[in-house]
């Protein structure tokens, strides 16, 4: 007897993760639904699905409830660059928070596994390193980036009561600094920016002295640990999922002119409010329970994201 095919609901699914999350769970034989509003997705992202059988976009807004029967779903709905959380932060909070329950409801009423993408923001400006899934975080709750940290924490806690109120299935990762094709332009990242000003010989900013670090993790590799974890029976997490390997942002700029061959100079800017000095996942979890690391040097992965880029701009 052929196993029945799984339908998956991805919400934000037009988005960067979103988008490659949507690829993989089709080569996986899973039927998509992809829904999206629209506010940081980009219906180009997704184009190379819409002629397949197996997948599905809707326009809608997660804020809103939403029906549909589905096996799983995977909640990725949040603009996560602070040019874009930060635009309208009453409308991340709600989409972080109000969403996330709309989506628990929703499993809750079709017996769906619901798995959450959280974020490393939930630890703040850590006084501790690299992070563990124990460290509370040191957030600031009224802060310029209060609405993502603070929504995403909440969405947490919600998925954990849901869990331990309603008995329902979930798993919650917590997403270090991501990057691959897909990336908008002018989101904000600091790859995406780099590499925009890098191939465009445009000064590269830096925001603080340059020693601030964070850990970049290629697309394909961060959307296998969100796969494995969905998969796993034994952890509902929260589970670090990003690249251990820490660069300072000084590295990490002279790494992309060296590989763009490009002409910019390298400019220092003000460091903004609450920016987190260090950011490094401790991936203990994943390795023990998903048998998960990164495995795309960041070499090769900014190379693929570069010529994304150059191609987007032709």
């Amino acid at each position: 007897m052929l196993n029945k095919t799984k339908h998956a609901l991805v919400t934000g699914g037009a988005g960067f993760l979103g988008s490659h999350l949507c690829e993989r769970l089709i080569l996986d034989n899973y039927k998509v639904t992809c829904i999206d509003n629209l506010f940081s997705g980009a219906e180009e992202n997704i184009k190379p699905l819409m002629k397949n059988e197996c997948f599905q976009f809707i326009q809608h807004d997660i804020t809103q409830p939403y029906f549909i029967e589905v096996d799983e779903i995977y909640n990725l709905a949040c603009p996560a660059s602070p040019v874009h959380y930060q635009h309208d932060p009453v409308k991340t909070i709600k989409t972080c928070v109000q969403g996330a329950l709309n989506m628990l409801e929703l499993a809750q009423k079709v017996n769906a596994k619901i798995f959450q993408a959280s974020t490393s923001e939930v630890y703040g400006n850590p006084s501790v390193h690299p992070q563990n899934e124990q460290y509370w975080g040191n957030v600031n709750p009224i802060g310029l980036r209060s609405c993502y940290d603070e929504g995403k924490r909440c969405a947490e806690t919600l998925f954990f009561d849901f869990n331990r109120q309603y008995k329902i299935n979930i798993r919650v990762a917590r997403i270090f600094n991501t990057y691959g094709p897909n990336m908008l332009p002018n989101d904000g990242r600091v790859i995406s920016n780099f590499i925009i000003q890098a191939i465009n010989n445009k000064p590269i900013t830096i925001y603080g002295d340059g020693t601030q670090t964070r850990s970049f993790c290629y697309v394909n590799d961060l959307i296998d640990g969100i796969v494995r974890l969905m998969k796993n029976e034994s952890i509902l997490g929260p589970i670090n999922l990003g690249n251990p390997e820490e660069y300072s942002m000084l590295k990490l700029a002279n790494k992309i002119v060296e590989l763009t061959n490009s002409k910019s100079k390298i400019i220092f800017q003000p460091l903004p409010q609450d920016d987190p000095r260090q950011r490094q996942p401790d991936i203990s979890l994943a390795k023990k329970y998903l048998d998960w690391a990164p495995t795309v040097d960041i070499t090769e992965g900014l190379q693929m994201t570069i010529n994304y880029f150059k191609n987007y701009q032709s």
